[in-house]
C-alpha cells in the first residue's frame, strides 16, 4: 500500500513541475515582450522620478549622447533642438554624467539656461532637479557647480537685464521667474546636500562650498547710486530663504562647518562683511525714519496676503532679515566668532563681536514690531525683534558662546537702558513697546537662569571693583519689576499687553531670587510683597467675572478674559511659590499668606507632571523639601492634597490601588527591601518627614488601631502609615496586607530612616511605645527548644527589627556605637549578632573605645594657658588672646580641648563675654526662682524621654554619675521658666506654637554633660550665654516664640537656624562644593533640611563625643558663623560619598542614617578660617538682623 501511495505522490508532483515551468515560460515570452515595446518607446517624454541605470534595459552608449550633442547645436532646427533635450531628460543621468562627452554637453546646457524660450530652459532645469535627485553627490556637485557657475556669469554680464534695487522685483516677470526658479533649485539642493555629502569625499563637499560662496560674493559696481544698484545673487537667495536654512545646516555638522569657515576667512569674508553692513544700515534706518515709514520698509513682517512685486526696500528688508539669520548662526561657534572683528566701508571703527550683539540688543527696541496676527495659522514671524530674541536666546543656551558674547557689562547695559530710561520717566525708543520689553525680560530670563549670566547681573564683570557705583543688572530689574508690580509706570496703564510685561520680568526676579545669592541681593525690594498683592488683587477680579450666560453675545469676550486672569494669577502664585527654592525665601512666602495657594498650585501643577518652568531641570522636589522642613509648609502640604495623593500612589504600588484594575501580568517578586517601584515614594516620604512636620502633621494623634482594616481601605495621613505599615501590633493588620512582609519591611525602613532625628525618635516613642512594639514582635518571632530555651527565628523582618532596636536605644557617634547589618552573611552562622527582646541592650554593640577616658584628663599646656589668662587686665585683650589659642590649640593638640579644662576654658571665656556690652547681643535678665520653685513643675514626655537617653549616653561615656537624671530635670526646669520669661503671647494654629520648644533640648543636655553633670555650673553658664549672639543659633529653644523676634518671624514657627545659618549654608555650598550642591537638587532633597537636623540635636549620633565638644567649642569662641562653616566643612568631606549615593538614588537616605565617619573639625580648621575671611562680614550681619531693630 505504501509503495502504491508513493507512486501516485511521484506522478503528481511530476505534473505539477511541468505545469511550473510551462507557466513561467509564458512569463518570461510576456516580459520580453513588454521590454521590446519600452525600447521602441524610448524617445518619449519621461520623466518618472524612478529612472536610473538600475532599471533600464541598455546602456547609454556614447553614439547616442554625441547624437544628442548634435541635435542640441544652435544651428540645428527648434524641432530638433527640443527633441534631442527630450532624449537627455529621457537618459538615466548617471550614464548621462559619466559618458567622456559631459563636460560638452555640460557647456550646451550652460547656454539652453540662458534660452529665452522657456521650454528649453525648463526642459534643462528639470533634468538638473533630475539628476539631483537620483545620483550621487560625485556626479550631482558637478551640475551644481555647472548651475552655480552660469550663475555667476549670468549676474556678472552686463548684457543680462537684471533689476536694480530701485524697480524692485516683479515676480510675474518671466525673465524673474525663469531666474528665481534656477536660484531655487540652487537652494533647494544647498539644503539637501548636507544629509549624504559626510558620505564622500570632502574635495567634492568643498566644490560645492566654495562655488556657492563664490556665486554670492559677486558684487556690481557700486560707483553709482545706491537706487541705481544691480541686485546682487544674494537677493535673490534671500527671496527664496530669507531665514538663511542653507547656512544653518552647512553650520551644522563640524565636517561642513570647517571648510565653510575657513573658505570664508581666506577668501570670501566679504560675505559676512556685507552681511553686518544690511544689519548696521537697518538700525540706522530705524533711527532716522518714522515709526509708518520703518513699518512700510517692513512689510513682509506680517503680510499674509500674496504680493506679486517687491520694492526696493522690501528687497532691503529681506536681505536685511537673511543677513541677520547668517549672522546669528555664524556667532554660535567658536570659529565664525574668530571673524570679528569686521571692518566696514565708510566707518572709522570696526565692528566687534560686543559691538553687534549691542546693536543687535538696540535693534529690539528701534525696530517696529509686527501687526498683530489675525490667523493662527500664520506661524512664520520676520519682525527683527522677534528674530534678534531667537538668535539671542540660542547664544543663550550655548555656555561658552554666551559667555563670550552676552555676558559682559556693555551688552547688558544696551539691554538694560531702555528699561533704565523708562524708570527715570525718559522716552525708551522711539518705537520701543511693550512687545520689545517682553522680548528683553525673555533673554534676560535665559541669562538668570545660568550660573555665570546670574553673578554678572548680580555684581557686574568687576565683583571686587570698589569703584562700580552704577546698580547692577539685578537691581535695575528689580526695581523695574516692583514699579509694574505696583504699577508705579503710567507709560502703559491701560495696555492690553501690560499683564504680559508685569509676568515677563516677575519671571526674570524669579530665577533671581530663586538662588541664595540672587534672594540677599532683591531683598530690600520686597518683590514678595509686591508680588502678593498683585495676586491678591487679581483674586478679587476673577472673583468678580460674571458667569457666561448661554446665547449671550459677550460670551465669548468674558471667557477669553477670565482665562487671561486666571493664567496671570497663576503666574502669579508661581512667582511666589520659586521663594520657597531657599529657606529664607520660604520664610518671606510665609510672611506674604499666601503659602496654602501656592503649595495648592504646586500640587496641581506636580499632579499634571509639569515642570516648575522651562529654565528648571528637576522639578518641584527640592521645593516639596524646604516647604516641608517647616510646621505652616508641612500643613500647606497637606490641605493641598499632596500628602494624599503621595500615601495613595505609594498604596497602590505597595499593596493594592484604590479600584480593581485588570491585572494581565502579574508584579514580579520583589528582590530588593523596597522595590523599585516604591522607591521613589519611599524618598519622598523621607523629604517630607522632618521633625517640624512630623510633630504638625502626627503630635498629639492616636493611632486608629481598629478592629477590621478592609482590603481596599488606603491610608490618607501620615498616622495611617505608622498605622499600618509601622506598628503591626495586631492580627487585624496583619490581615489587611496583601504583602505583609514586603509592606512591613518598608515600614520599618521608613521608621529608620525618620527616627535619626532624635526628635522625632522621642515623640514617636512617647506617643506609641515604639520600641516596645518592636521588642514584643521580637519576642513574637521565637522557637521554643527542648531545654525551655527561646531561639529568635532569623527572617527579614527580625532582621530589620534587631537594627532598628539598636539604632533608636542606642546613642554614639561612628566609633562610639556598632550598629548590626542588615544583611546576612554567608558561612556557617548567617547572622552572627545577637538578637534581643527586653532590656539592656547586648553589650557587643557598645564600643570598647579607649577615647572614653581620656575626656576626663587635664592639659599642662591648657592649665598654664588659664593661669596666663587671668593676669590679664584688659578683658577685650584676653578675649582676642584666648580666641588665638584656642585656634592654635584646635590646629596642633584637639584633643586636649575636652573634660575639666573645656569647662574651666568655657566658664571664663562667656563669662568675659557677658560682662562685655560690644559682645552682648540680648539684654541681661533678672531670674530669681530656685529648685524648690520649680520642682513640682512638670516636663514634656518627649523631655522626659530626652532626660532618660541624654543620661544613659553621659553613663556610657562615663562622665555622668547617679543622680545625674534629678540634675538635668532640674536645669530643664529652670530654663524653661528661664526662657518663659522672654517670650511672647502668639495666637497660632500651628501645634508647634502653642506651648513650650516641641523637641528636646540637646544643647542644654550636650552642656550639662560637658560640665560633667554639674547642675549649678551648666545654668549659671546658660544665664550667662544667653545674652551672646551665638546663643540664638547653637540653643534651639532660646529663641521659641522669643520676644526678641519680629512678630511676623514668630507666627512662622521657623527658627533663625534655618531661614539664616542654612540658607548660608546652600549659598557656601553652591560656591565652595557646586558638585554636591548639584548633587542635591539632582536628588530633589535640600541641604537646608539634613543641616537643621544635625544642628538642632548637637549632631548626637552624627560625632563622636570629643567632636560635638569641638563644634560647640568653636562656636562658642569664635562665633556663630562657625555653625555654617563646620557644615560646609562636612560636606566637602562627604563629597564622594554624596555623589556615589546620588547616582544610587538614595542621597537622603544616606545623610540620615549614616554618621560622619573619618570627620574632625580640627582637620578642617584652617579650611574654615578662608572661609571666614571671604564671608564672615554677610554672615554676621545678617545673624546680627535677626533681632527687632530698635527705632
Amino acid at each position: 500500500m505504501m509503495h502504491s501511495l508513493k507512486n501516485i505522490m511521484m506522478i503528481v508532483v511530476e505534473s505539477m513541475i511541468n505545469k511550473f515551468e510551462e507557466d513561467e515560460m509564458r512569463s518570461q515570452e510576456r516580459q520580453k515582450k513588454i521590454q521590446k515595446e519600452k525600447s521602441n518607446s524610448y524617445c518619449t517624454d519621461n520623466c518618472s522620478d524612478s529612472d536610473s541605470s538600475f532599471n533600464q534595459s541598455y546602456k547609454f552608449c556614447q553614439g547616442k549622447l554625441q547624437l544628442i550633442l548634435d541635435q542640441l547645436d544652435p544651428g540645428q532646427p527648434k524641432e530638433v533642438r527640443y527633441e534631442g533635450l527630450q532624449t537627455l531628460c529621457s537618459a538615466p543621468p548617471s550614464d548621462v554624467l559619466n559618458c567622456e562627452n559631459w563636460t560638452t554637453l555640460c557647456e550646451k546646457l550652460t547656454v539652453y539656461l540662458s534660452d529665452p524660450d522657456p521650454v528649453f530652459s525648463d526642459r534643462i532645469l528639470k533634468f538638473y532637479a533630475q539628476t539631483f535627485t537620483l545620483s550621487p553627490l560625485h556626479m550631482t556637485k558637478e551640475i551644481y557647480k555647472s548651475l552655480a557657475k552660469y550663475l555667476e556669469l549670468h549676474f556678472i554680464s552686463r548684457e543680462n537685464h537684471i533689476p536694480t534695487l530701485s524697480t524692485g522685483i516683479d515676480i510675474t516677470n518671466p525673465n524673474v521667474i525663469h531666474l528665481l526658479k534656477k536660484v531655487r533649485l540652487l537652494n533647494e539642493y544647498q539644503k539637501e546636500a548636507p544629509s549624504f555629502w559626510i558620505r564622500h569625499p570632502e574635495k567634492y563637499m568643498e566644490e560645492i562650498v566654495e562655488s556657492t560662496l563664490s556665486l554670492l560674493s559677486v558684487k556690481h559696481d557700486q560707483s553709482h547710486l545706491v537706487s541705481q544698484k544691480i541686485l546682487d545673487p544674494i537677493y535673490f537667495l534671500a527671496l527664496v530663504d530669507t531665514k538663511a536654512v542653507w547656512f544653518k545646516k552647512w553650520m551644522h555638522a563640524y565636517y561642513s562647518r570647517t571648510a565653510v569657515l575657513r573658505l570664508i576667512e581666506k577668501k570670501y569674508k566679504s560675505l559676512i562683511t556685507t552681511a553686518v553692513q544690511q544689519c548696521v544700515q537697518y538700525f540706522e534706518l530705524c533711527k532716522t525714519m518714522k515709526a509708518d515709514e520703518v513699518l512700510g520698509h517692513s512689510k513682509p513682517c506680517g503680510n499674509k496676503q500674496k504680493t506679486f512685486y517687491y520694492s526696493g526696500q522690501e528687497l532691503q528688508y529681506i536681505y536685511f532679515i537673511h543677513s541677520l539669520c547668517l549672522l546669528g548662526r555664524l556667532l554660535i561657534y567658536t570659529q565664525g566668532r574668530k571673524l570679528f572683528p569686521i571692518k566696514l566701508k565708510n566707518k572709522k571703527d570696526s565692528v566687534s563681536l560686543t559691538d553687534l550683539l549691542v546693536l543687535f540688543t538696540q535693534l529690539i527696541y528701534y525696530s517696529p514690531s509686527c501687526p498683530k496676527m489675525t490667523s493662527p495659522g500664520h506661524l512664520e514671524n520676520y519682525s527683527p525683534a522677534s528674530m534678534v530674541t531667537e538668535i539671542l536666546c540660542i547664544l543663550c543656551d550655548q555656555k561658552e558662546c554666551a559667555i563670550e558674547c552676552l555676558y559682559n557689562n556693555t551688552v547688558i547695559e544696551a539691554l538694560l537702558q531702555p528699561i533704565h530710561n523708562l524708570m527715570k520717566g525718559t522716552k525708551a525708543a522711539p518705537n520701543c513697546s511693550e512687545t520689545a520689553l517682553i522680548h528683553v525680560a525673555d533673554i534676560l530670563t535665559r541669562i538668570a537662569s545660568v550660573e555665570e549670566g546670574l553673578i554678572l547681573l548680580l555684581y557686574g564683570e568687576n565683583m571686587s571693583s570698589s569703584e562700580e557705583k552704577s546698580p547692577t543688572g539685578a537691581h535695575i530689574i528689580a526695581q523695574f519689576s516692583k514699579k509694574v508690580l505696583d504699577e508705579d509706570i503710567s507709560i502703559f496703564s491701560g495696555s492690553e499687553m501690560f499683564p504680559a510685561v508685569k509676568g515677563a520680568f516677575t519671571s526674570v526676579c524669579r530665577q533671581i531670587y530663586g538662588t541664595c545669592e540672587g534672594l540677599q541681593v532683591l531683598i530690600p525690594y520686597s518683590l514678595h510683597e509686591s508680588i502678593a498683592k498683585a495676586w491678591k488683587k487679581t483674586s478679587l477680579l476673577s472673583e468678580r467675572i460674571p458667569t457666561p450666560v448661554q446665547g449671550s453675545d459677550s460670551v465669548s469676550s468674558i471667557s477669553q478674559e477670565s482665562q487671561n486672569i486666571m493664567a496671570w494669577e497663576e503666574n502669579l502664585l508661581d512667582d511666589l511659590l520659586n521663594f520657597a527654592a531657599t529657606p529664607k525665601g520660604l520664610q518671606l512666602l510665609q510672611r506674604t499668606g499666601a503659602i496654602n495657594e501656592c503649595v495648592t498650585f504646586m500640587f496641581n501643577q506636580y499632579a499634571k507632571e509639569l515642570q516648575v518652568s522651562r529654565h528648571k531641570k528637576f522639578g518641584y522636589g527640592v521645593l516639596v523639601t524646604q516647604v516641608a522642613s517647616t510646621a505652616a509648609g508641612a500643613i500647606a502640604l497637606q490641605s493641598s492634597g499632596f500628602i494624599n495623593a503621595l500615601l495613595t500612589e505609594l498604596w497602590a504600588n505597595l499593596e493594592c490601588g484604590r479600584d480593581d484594575v485588570r491585572v494581565t501580568h502579574p508584579k514580579s517578586t520583589p528582590v530588593d527591601p523596597i522595590d523599585q517601584s516604591c522607591q521613589k515614594s519611599f524618598l519622598a516620604l523621607v523629604n517630607l518627614l522632618s521633625y517640624p512636620a512630623v510633630y504638625e502633621l502626627v503630635g498629639n494623634q492616636g493611632l486608629p488601631n481598629k478592629e477590621e482594616y478592609s482590603l481596599r481601605e488606603v491610608p490618607t495621613s501620615v498616622t495611617d502609615i505608622i498605622d499600618r505599615l509601622i506598628i503591626l501590633n495586631s492580627e487585624a493588620k496583619i490581615r489587611s496586607l496583601f504583602n505583609y512582609e514586603q509592606s512591613h519591611i518598608f515600614g520599618l525602613r521608613l521608621l529608620s530612616v525618620v527616627c535619626c532625628d532624635l526628635d522625632t525618635l522621642l515623640l514617636l516613642e512617647a506617643q506609641y511605645q515604639v520600641s516596645e512594639m518592636l521588642l514584643n514582635a521580637q519576642e513574637e518571632n521565637t522557637l521554643e527548644t527542648s531545654d525551655s530555651h527561646r531561639d529568635f527565628i532569623i527572617d527579614s523582618l527580625s532582621v530589620e527589627r534587631n537594627h532598628v532596636l539598636v539604632r533608636i536605644n542606642l546613642i554614639g557617634g561612628p566609633m562610639e556605637r556598632i550598629l548590626p547589618p542588615r544583611m546576612l552573611e554567608k558561612g556557617g552562622d548567617p547572622y552572627p549578632w545577637p538578637m534581643f527582646s527586653s532590656y539592656p541592650l547586648p553589650n557587643c554593640y557598645l564600643s570598647d573605645s579607649v577615647t572614653r577616658n581620656a575626656y576626663l584628663k587635664q592639659d599642662n599646656d591648657l592649665g598654664k594657658l588659664l593661669l596666663r589668662f587671668k593676669m590679664s587686665d584688659k578683658q577685650s585683650e584676653w578675649i582676642e588672646h584666648c580666641r588665638r589659642q584656642f585656634c592654635k590649640m584646635m590646629k596642633a593638640k584637639p584633643d586636649i580641648i575636652s573634660g575639666g579644662a573645656l569647662v574651666e576654658l568655657l566658664e571664663k571665656f562667656v563669662l568675659h563675654l557677658s560682662e562685655s556690652p560690644s559682645e552682648c547681643y540680648f539684654p541681661s535678665v533678672e531670674y530669681t526662682a530656685t529648685d524648690a520653685n520649680v520642682k513640682n513643675e512638670s516636663l514634656s514626655s518627649v523631655q522626659q524621654l530626652g532626660v532618660k537617653m541624654t543620661v544613659r549616653y553621659g553613663k556610657f561615656l562615663n562622665l555622668l554619675r547617679d543622680g545625674a537624671e534629678n540634675d538635668l530635670t532640674l536645669v530643664l526646669k529652670h530654663c524653661e521658666r528661664f526662657l518663659k520669661q522672654q517670650q511672647a503671647s502668639v495666637k497660632s494654629s500651628l501645634l508647634c506654637l502653642q506651648g513650650s520648644y516641641t523637641g528636646h533640648d540637646w544643647f542644654v543636655s550636650s552642656l550639662f554633660i560637658i560640665m560633667l553633670g554639674d547642675k549649678d555650673k551648666t545654668f549659671r553658664f546658660l544665664q550667662q550665654f544667653s545674652r551672646l549672639l551665638t546663643s540664638a543659633f547653637l540653643w534651639l529653644p532660646r529663641l521659641h516664640i522669643s520676644r526678641y523676634l519680629p512678630i511676623d518671624t514668630i507666627e512662622s514657627g521657623i527658627h533663625p537656624v534655618y531661614f539664616c545659618s542654612t540658607h548660608y549654608v546652600e549659598m557656601l555650598l553652591k560656591a565652595e562644593v557646586p558638585l554636591v550642591f548639584s548633587a542635591f537638587h539632582m536628588s530633589g532633597f535640600a541641604p537646608s533640611q539634613i543641616c537643621l537636623q544635625w544642628i538642632t540635636q548637637c549632631f548626637w549620633n552624627y560625632l563622636d563625643w570629643i567632636e560635638i565638644c569641638h563644634y560647640i567649642a568653636t562656636c562658642v569662641f569664635l562665633g556663630p558663623d562657625y555653625q555654617v562653616y563646620i557644615c560646609i566643612a562636612i560636606f566637602k568631606h562627604l563629597q564622594q560619598d554624596i555623589l556615589q549615593h546620588t547616582q544610587t538614588q538614595d542621597l537622603q537616605v544616606f545623610l540620615k542614617e549614616e554618621a560622619l565617619h573619618g570627620f574632625r573639625v580640627s582637620d578642617y580648621f584652617e579650611y574654615m578660617e578662608i572661609l571666614e575671611q571671604n564671608y564672615r562680614p554677610v554672615l554676621l550681619r545678617d545673624m546680627w538682623n535677626i533681632r527687632v531693630q530698635s527705632t
